[in-house]
C-alpha cells in the first residue's frame, strides 16, 4: 500500500512540476495537448532509465 501511495504522489508531483515550469493552463486545449505530450515523454524517460539501471545491475558480478 505504501509503494502505491508513493508512486501516486511521485507522478502527481511530476505533473505539477510540468504544469508549473511550462506555465500551462489545462483549461486551454492547446496547453492540455502540450501537457499530455510532455508528461508522456517524462514518463517514457523514467521507464527507459529504470530499464538501463536494471540491466546494469543484472550485468554486475555480485559474488566474490
Amino acid at each position: 500500500m505504501k509503494i502505491i501511495l508513493f508512486i501516486i504522489i511521485f507522478l502527481t508531483i511530476g505533473a505539477l512540476l510540468i504544469i508549473n515550469n511550462d506555465n500551462l493552463f489545462l483549461t486551454n486545449p492547446d496547453n492540455l495537448e502540450e501537457f499530455s505530450s510532455d508528461y508522456l515523454q517524462w514518463f517514457d524517460k523514467i521507464f527507459n532509465n529504470a530499464q538501463k539501471i536494471t540491466g546494469e545491475a543484472v550485468n554486475l558480478e555480485w559474488l566474490p
